[in-house]
């Protein structure tokens, strides 16, 4: 065995390099950081060959003093830290000490500054490590870092490093992170002498929107529902998708931590819970989200880049991110239905929540008025108000319909026809809405048993002649082991045998459904998971199931007064956008996007 010895200098750093600036995108992000905490209003970007050949940050921040430019290239040495309790609350991006190091290590760095108490700025350059002399260099206020042939001096290391193209587009996603955290810093990024971003700075909210609708598109704006909510000392800001913008990749999310763009497991996990029954599988939801604690609870020191941190409440911290999306996800955002079809996707019109909740009180007298008028208990759906059918109307001309106070009343509208079985055909005063009937009908049921298992009321229904079925022996005896979660459930399934079960009563809300698929499912859950895990980690999966049996078949013939019904629940309930599979429930067609198919005034 080798003596052990002290590695040199240049050896260390250049093993730093090889985790902090892993490729030009990694050296980009640390300089951005550094130009953020200087206090820099204004930073540029400039690169060739994708960050390969160059890479140069300028800002107007504070500045370096002379005596301090080669301590800044120095591993280690930083302004941001001092002792152990800074490091337990760090409150600026950077504070390692070691990306300068690193990136003098690996590339041609040049280093140039100048303070507000300096008539000229100073520059020093670093080439394999070794450090020059500073010197005299004309030079705003605030600091240039230019790197040239990062990992000329490594080229193990700069073979694993990608295309021109694909460099480019890791270094502009990082451009991308840290514009998008402030809002505030006027943002600029050439590339080959071709700007591809010009990004103003500006105060306020409507700047954050800007910023996002500038980074992200209009279209995801305008899919967006705004997340705002803090509790004791967390925060939650930003924008979160509505699951129509859903995405194949996770290409569009971003979430951030006192400013730091992370990717945390439990943050991670609580956001897919929050879109779970809303979101197709397969599919990822878009978002851009702020949360902010005091420093002292997170620890942002657990990996080289700062790319993952370690919060020390976590489960507090889960829950509030979980809840605070749910919520926003469940209420529509505030004045989307202002919009004018011209200004959106024929699938971005969302009522608001205060919107649909009007008419809570005809919704109700219509019960009283169907049983008083036919002598039967009310259809699948109540009908509205006791109409038998759509109010008529007109059109008022190019621009829309008359009877603003319906569309404001009814934003879904009233039903037209049926077609196929499958889908309803209403007219509200945007145009045409197509409604998948059963997926529509399967989120209010779902919806409806979740707020009635959580009260603990489920409604049940004897069975006037009971349901027998064939079962196995598991699954008798676990309707034996099982009887207080099916009662909690709505179920009454008693054994007649060995191999025989008899359902005698089931939820009110599933008694359009079979009574034997129903309780299959129902059976079949409790015998793989277990009461205990069945009714809490998979208790939504097990709800979800049970409204696909409620709800409304396919090819089942409903009158106009059921349509008009099912759309007043739909404006009534919560995530009626989406199925409990993240499947869309209906879509507007405006008059415009009719008027274009037919090419009408062109």
């Amino acid at each position: 065995m080798p003596a052990i010895r002290l590695l040199p200098e240049l050896l260390i750093n250049q093993i730093a390099a090889g985790e902090v600036i892993e490729r030009p995108a990694a050296a980009l992000k640390e300089l951005l950081e550094n130009s953020l905490d200087a206090g820099a209003t204004d930073i540029s970007v400039q690169l060739d060959g994708g960050g390969i050949k160059l890479l140069r940050v300028r800002d107007n921040g504070t500045g370096i003093a002379r005596d301090e430019l080669p301590l800044a290239l120095m591993r280690h040495a930083t302004s941001k830290i001092a002792s152990l309790d800074d490091l337990q609350k760090v409150a600026s991006m950077g504070f390692r000490g070691e990306a300068l190091a690193s990136m003098a290590a690996v590339a041609q760095l040049t280093l140039t500054s100048r303070t507000g108490a300096d008539t000229h700025g100073w520059k020093v350059e670093a080439i394999d490590g070794r450090l020059s002399e500073p010197i005299p260099a004309s030079h705003a206020q605030g600091t240039t870092v230019e790197i040239r042939e990062i990992y000329f001096n490594t080229p193990a290391r700069r073979k694993f490093l990608k295309s021109e193209s694909t460099e480019f587009a890791w270094c502009e996603e990082a451009f991308k992170r840290i514009a998008l955290s402030r809002p505030d810093v006027a943002f600029s990024l050439q590339h080959n002498g071709r700007t591809i971003w010009q990004l103003s700075g500006s105060d306020g909210e409507q700047a954050a929107l800007k910023r996002v609708a500038a980074l992200l598109g209009e279209e995801f704006g305008q899919a967006a529902v705004p997340v705002s909510r803090t509790a004791a000392n967390l925060s939650l800001q930003g924008l979160a998708a509505l699951p129509a913008y859903s995405r194949a990749s996770r290409d569009a999310q971003y979430f951030f931590v006192n400013g730091r763009f992370v990717r945390d497991k439990v943050a991670s996990h609580a956001l897919r819970q929050a879109y779970q029954d809303i979101l197709h599988h397969q599919r990822h939801p878009a978002f851009v989200l702020f949360l902010e604690l005091p420093p002292e609870q997170v620890d942002v020191n657990v990996h080289p880049a700062k790319s993952e941190v370690r919060f020390r409440e976590s489960q507090g911290i889960h829950q509030f991110i979980f809840h605070t999306l749910q919520q926003a996800l469940a209420v529509p955002a505030s004045g989307q239905e202002t919009r004018t079809p011209e200004q959106q996707r024929p699938t971005s019109f969302i009522p608001t929540q205060q919107t649909m909740r009007l008419g809570v009180a005809e919704r109700d007298a219509s019960y009283r008025l169907w049983e008083t008028q036919t002598g039967n208990t009310p259809p699948l759906v109540p009908p509205l108000s006791g109409r038998m059918t759509a109010p008529p109307l007109t059109r008022g001309g190019r621009e829309g319909f008359a009877s603003p106070s319906l569309a404001d009343e009814h934003p879904l509208g009233f039903a037209l026809a049926q077609l196929s079985g499958v889908y309803v055909l209403a007219q509200n005063a945007h145009g045409l809405i197509v409604v998948d009937m059963h997926a529509a009908h399967e989120r209010i049921v779902y919806e409806k048993l979740k707020t009635s298992l959580d009260a603990e009321q489920i409604a049940t229904q004897p069975l006037l002649i009971p349901v027998s079925f064939y079962a196995d022996a598991l699954e008798v005896a676990t309707v034996e082991a099982e009887q207080d979660a099916l009662a909690k459930l709505g179920f009454d399934i008693a054994p007649l045998s060995p191999n025989t079960l008899a359902v005698r009563a089931m939820p009110v809300m599933l008694k359009q459904s079979e009574a034997e698929a129903a309780a299959h499912d129902v059976i079949d859950e409790l015998r793989e998971f277990g009461a205990s895990r069945a009714m809490t980690e998979r208790r939504d999966e097990l709800l979800s199931t049970l409204a696909c049996h409620g709800a409304v078949r396919a090819n089942r013939i409903l009158s106009i007064t059921e349509m008009n019904a099912l759309l007043r629940e739909m404006e009534q309930t919560e995530r009626s956008g989406q199925c409990n599979h993240g499947r869309p429930t209906w879509f507007q067609l405006s008059m415009n996007d009719l008027d274009k198919m037919f090419m009408r005034g062109q």
